[in-house]
């Protein structure tokens, strides 16, 4: 059983904490919902928010590739892997919001709300790449895995001369 004074100092904290969710919710119902040029520019920041995850991961073997940074399977197999699991959320991101009709900044070229079938084709040549190559890369051989890069670093090129600025 709770002693008076924990018992004051649990309902204090309590009851601060319902009230601090009572002024936030009531805060946001008295904000304006966001303007369609506020949803573009979201969409957009969060596009390149996954392109720069897929940048980051894609970096490590490029410079293994390149000789430039230490070989180490493992990260190569683990960041194939993310890589893998951004891969759907491309096509996705451009889905729920065409900004073609926005100012927004971006590299992204119109045509792919023209070609959406083919922009998630792409992107799912991608995913399959990426798990073909950390398959080779957790087989640990350096010259296998090196040699898979070529394939997989080719389903973004893939894309990106036809659906971004260059």
């Amino acid at each position: 059983m709770l002693k008076t004074g924990k018992f004051k100092k649990v309902f204090s904290v309590s009851a601060l904490v319902l009230a601090s969710v009572v002024m936030v919710t009531a805060s946001a119902q008295d904000a304006p919902p966001p303007t369609p040029e506020q949803i573009a520019a979201s969409a957009t920041a969060t596009r390149q928010a996954v392109f720069k995850l897929l940048a980051f991961n894609l970096a490590p073997i490029n410079g293994m590739a390149r000789n430039t940074v230490e070989f180490d399977a493992a990260i190569a197999e683990r960041n194939a892997l993310r890589v893998a699991a951004l891969a759907p959320m491309i096509a996705d991101l451009f889905v729920v919001n065409d900004t073609r009709n926005f100012p927004v900044t971006t590299e992204a070229l119109p045509i792919i709300w023209d070609n959406m079938d083919d922009f998630r084709a792409k992107a799912s040549a991608l995913e399959e790449a990426a798990k073909t190559f950390a398959a080779v890369a957790a087989g640990g051989d350096r010259a296998a895995t090196i040699g898979a890069i070529r394939a997989f670093g080719s389903t973004c090129g893939n894309c990106h001369r036809e659906y971004r600025v260059d």
